[in-house]
């Protein structure tokens, strides 16, 4: 399909969702009802529920999904390298698509329709597993995006996955699918990349930092602090781990831990920290390797930043660090020594985004260092070839006493 068809497929799309806004209100509406139940059996966590919702604004969200990634370029067929080998034989590296890509996800249903976005703008087809607690509202979506599909002769090109049993079955699909990713805790992908020969895309935890340098401005702390804490804490970018300078502690971690549990946020703090608020749990080790995806967050005081950056690479999952400095050469510093997809200066970790970055939307967060790294988007789905076009040449030509030399000219 040309760029401008496949464009014209997505706003196909967004008009139909558009067109049964109230069917997917209804499906999410009975998950949301059932999650509730397992809410008050304490079976299932309330940052799950709030990753369940897919009412008013957030339907709303659906459709920029869709608008945003129809905006974009086509990722397809872009020349990446172009070399003339000889007179008469031109190499190219172009971009192509993966294939057959397969995405696991949990809770949030609103990834069926941004990886739909991201998987056809980009060529691709599809396969979608999403959490048994959002089944009613994940059918929904699909069964209208595959309605809408079918308008153009292309149904089947996103799939549903509903089972555990598929999930298994997926896994020896080597032949057929090109990429897995999937997005949840460290666990369930190590079992991914454990139980199969598909290449993956590992999206494992968030265990986000910031970081108050002794320079950092007080107010700029505190704001930067509470949004990245309060903002949305069952996402994968929400702020886990504080560290601050111990010189500036005793300035800004009063006034802090007050406004953090005025948010209902509880404080695990080192024992030297205790002296600055009332009510706080006493950290241990386990709190650094911890994703609380909920109101609670370490604290630890550090020496300077080279201590800081260590505790960070040490601890974190590679996901998004921040540091909060007005003094450049240590922002800098930061930036370049922290091993993690995203660093942020001067910034709340919450904007570790694909839709905030422009990309339309985002597969997920990869911590890998092979092939996409951080907020995957387009860029993230297509892989290249190379094609060279001659016209007779032989390599013997090429070799021995009297090789003929290779021109080796960019085009």
């Amino acid at each position: 399909m040309t760029n401008e068809e496949k464009n014209q497929l997505l706003y196909s799309i967004r008009d139909h969702l558009k067109a049964n806004r109230s069917r997917i209100a209804e499906a999410n509406a009975k998950d949301l009802a059932a999650a509730e139940e397992l809410l008050a059996q304490g079976e299932l966590s309330q940052a799950v529920v709030k990753r369940l919702a897919l009412q008013g604004d957030k339907i709303d969200q659906l459709f920029n999904y869709l608008d945003g990634v129809a905006k974009l370029d086509d990722p397809v067929g872009q020349r990446q390298f172009a070399m003339r080998l000889d007179t008469g034989m031109d190499l190219e590296r172009v971009s192509c698509p993966l294939g057959v890509v397969a995405v696991i996800f949990e809770s949030r249903p609103e990834v069926v329709v941004q990886v739909t976005a991201l998987s056809l703008k980009s060529s691709n087809g599809v396969l979608l597993k999403g959490g048994r607690e959002a089944a009613h509202t994940n059918r929904a979506l699909w069964e209208l995006i595959d309605e809408a599909l079918a308008q153009k002769g292309l149904e089947g090109a996103v799939g549903l996955m509903e089972s555990r049993e598929d999930v298994g079955a997926l896994l020896l699909q080597e032949d057929y699918v090109d990429l897995i990713i999937p997005r949840g805790g460290n666990e369930f992908v190590r079992y991914i990349q454990e139980n199969t020969k598909i290449p993956v895309l590992g999206h494992a935890e968030g265990i986000c930092h910031i970081y108050l340098d002794d320079a950092a401005d007080l107010e700029m702390a505190l704001s930067l602090v509470v949004d990245a804490k309060t903002d949305y804490p069952s996402a994968c970018n929400a702020l886990e781990t504080l560290l601050v300078h111990r010189d500036l502690a005793p300035k800004v971690l009063p006034q802090l831990f007050s406004k953090l549990q005025a948010a209902g946020v509880e404080l695990r703090v080192t024992e030297e920290l205790q002296p600055y608020g009332q009510g706080l749990e006493t950290a241990i080790d386990a709190d650094w390797e911890c994703e609380y995806t909920d109101l609670i967050l370490s604290v630890k005081a550090v020496g300077d930043l080279d201590e800081a950056i260590s505790h960070i690479n040490r601890y974190g999952s590679g996901h998004t660090d921040s540091i909060v400095t007005s003094n450049p050469e240590r922002a800098n510093r930061f930036l370049d020594a922290v091993d993690s997809a995203c660093v942020f200066h001067n910034s709340s970790t919450r904007f570790s985004d694909g839709f905030v970055f422009g990309l339309g939307a985002e597969v997920g967060i990869s911590t890998n260092k092979t092939h996409a790294r951080g907020p995957v988007g387009l860029e993230g789905l297509v892989i290249y070839k190379y094609k060279l076009r001659g016209s007779g040449q032989i390599k013997g030509d090429y070799s021995g006493p009297h090789a003929k030399p290779f021109l080796h000219q960019p085009l």
